[in-house]
């Protein structure tokens, strides 16, 4: 039944109750209109209205809920989809919304790999520059600085010197942005090997504390997925540096079941009412490629905890 003719019928269901007992009940009415006769139709339309208001109610429920799940819903936590009432107008606008969600997901994710893609390539290639280009060139400037201070006399020495210590300081930040834009020991050595060095790159780096606990028994992960879990925990380590005002984080993986479970913790202050930002919207983007779940929760004692569970089953939406 149409939205109209639902609409009808409830009105006509009131509206024929309300004539029908005018017909029947022993009730008149006179002419001028006596206080009696008056209070007994107002009761009447009151009653009639308040009638017809609970079946409209009743009948627009699933437009509610549907305007309701309209304001909600995000992309980025998939499967929010109402229940189909049965047969009808209303039952096929839901049918109708619950396909669109299905269709912008899909694309969501679609586009969402592409653009991470094209990231992580461009990753890749300033990684490379600052490699081969920049390190060479600050290496041959190290050189050229130690022969000029084995050659200089000895006020000059000692500025020379300097800026040899300096530019040698300068080299190694490039060479740790260069490991942080393409971690080649995720490549070489796995995953538990690359989340030991950028839990260690943190520490020295930010004086946070970074405790590990990653677990070794960990199933065949494919690239992708062991990419997505070093970039989320990347970032989540970033974040805790930046905003949380935390003194000690940790970085953990566990085995649970068909799962492997990632999480980062913190003892900050947490993120209270606070939005998220573009930092955490990348990382349920990039949960979201390997069909996996992304939650933030206060963590036991204070602070913040990033839970990715990932499975190591079943087919995956998209690809990094």
């Amino acid at each position: 039944m149409s939205l109209f003719w639902r609409i009808f019928a409830l009105n006509a269901v009131v509206l024929g109750t309300a004539t029908a007992l005018l017909l029947w009940a022993p009730v008149t009415v006179s002419v001028p209109v006596v206080l009696t006769e008056a209070l007994i139709l107002l009761g009447g339309l009151a009653v009639m209205l308040v009638a017809n208001a609970a079946l409209l109610r009743v009948g627009l429920a699933p437009l509610d809920r549907l305007t309701r799940l309209m304001t909600t819903v995000d992309l980025l936590r998939p499967g929010q989809r109402l229940p189909v009432p049965g047969p009808g107008g209303i039952a096929e606008l839901i049918r109708t919304f619950n396909a669109m969600l299905d269709r912008l997901e899909s694309e969501r994710a679609t586009s969402s790999a592409r653009a991470l893609v094209a990231q992580e390539s461009e990753r890749r290639r300033i990684a490379q520059e600052l490699h081969d280009e920049v390190g060479q060139s600050m290496t041959a400037v190290l050189l050229e600085l130690k022969r000029a201070a084995d050659r200089a006399p000895e006020p000059l020495r000692e500025d020379l010197l300097l800026a040899q210590e300096t530019t040698r300081d300068s080299l190694d930040e490039v060479r740790r942005l260069a490991r942080r834009l393409r971690p080649g020991v995720l490549e070489d050595l796995g995953l538990v090997s690359a989340l030991t060095s950028l839990a260690g790159d943190f520490a020295t780096h930010t004086g946070l504390g970074v405790q590990r606990r990653l677990a070794t028994d960990l199933p065949p992960l494919d690239w992708e997925t062991e990419l997505v879990l070093y970039r989320i925990a990347q970032e989540g380590l970033t974040n805790v540096a930046r905003h949380s005002g935390a003194d000690r984080a940790e970085v953990a993986v566990d085995r649970t079941g068909e799962t492997v479970v990632l999480s980062v913790t913190d003892n900050g202050r947490g993120m209270g009412v606070a939005t998220e930002g573009a930092g955490i919207r990348g990382m349920r983007e990039r949960a979201l490629l390997i069909g996996s779940r992304l939650d933030i929760t206060p963590a036991p004692g204070g602070g913040t905890r990033i839970r990715l569970t990932v499975p190591t089953t079943g087919k995956r939406p998209a690809h990094v």
